[in-house]
């Protein structure tokens, strides 16, 4: 599991205890409406932890220069690695040497090696995990037509309506004016709201924040 996977799953799990802890700051009148408020907090968890598993299962992330990859072939324990992937893609492996494996998805990157070694291995067993990527990486979730891992380009910027643009914008169900952005910053998790509506239509485009690395934005469902 890669260092923005584990800072993601801290993000949510600090943004589900700010939800529960909103809620016990307000007087609740009626077990209707107190009942109501926690099934709203349910469902923001069962949909943040949906869209993690979902980018999970559908990221086909291209390896690229710069990344950082554990490799590990099935009961040969002494071939363990951890590589970083040369400017022209490669990595130099115990028994074939140089393989390119930048440029190709993790699982054809495993078949890419499982190939040089089958020569030396019978049937090798070749597991390839991302450690660290070469760029800086934030999550889209909730609300969006995609929900899914980006890239901020080398050298640039990226706000946070970029990103929701990158991902095929809102739905038609989505609360545009309560977007949040998750964050860790100096040691400690912040939860900072953004009006994109107000960004959108009133041109209020101080509103619109540049993103960090490893920030998870997350676009909650419109109850109206």
């Amino acid at each position: 599991m890669n260092r923005y996977i584990l800072l993601l799953l801290c993000f949510v799990c600090f943004f589900l205890l700010s939800c529960a802890s909103t809620q016990k700051n307000f007087e609740i009148s009626g077990n209707e409406s107190e009942n109501s408020a926690e099934e709203e907090i349910e469902n923001i968890q069962d949909r943040v932890l949906s869209d993690i598993s979902n980018v999970q299962k559908s990221n086909n992330y291209i390896l690229q220069s710069g990344d950082l990859v554990e490799i590990k072939v099935f009961m040969e324990d002494n071939m363990d690695r951890v590589l970083r992937i040369s400017s022209d893609g490669m990595v130099t492996f115990p028994l074939v040497g140089n393989v390119k494996i930048g440029g190709y998805s993790v699982s054809e990157a495993e078949q890419q090696l499982s190939e040089k070694l089958k020569y030396y291995i019978k049937n090798p067993q070749v597991s390839m995990l991302i450690k660290e990527y070469a760029n800086k990486m934030v999550y889209v979730l909730g609300q969006v037509q995609k929900p899914s891992e980006i890239s901020i380009p080398p050298e640039k910027s990226m706000t946070v309506l970029e990103a929701i643009t990158s991902v095929g914008g809102f739905t038609d169900i989505a609360n545009t004016s309560k977007v949040k952005v998750l964050r860790m910053e100096n040691g400690k998790q912040k939860s900072l709201d953004v009006d994109v509506n107000a960004i959108t239509k009133q041109g209020n485009k101080s509103l619109d924040i540049e993103l960090m690395p490893g920030d998870v934005i997350f676009v909650p469902q419109s109850m109206f």
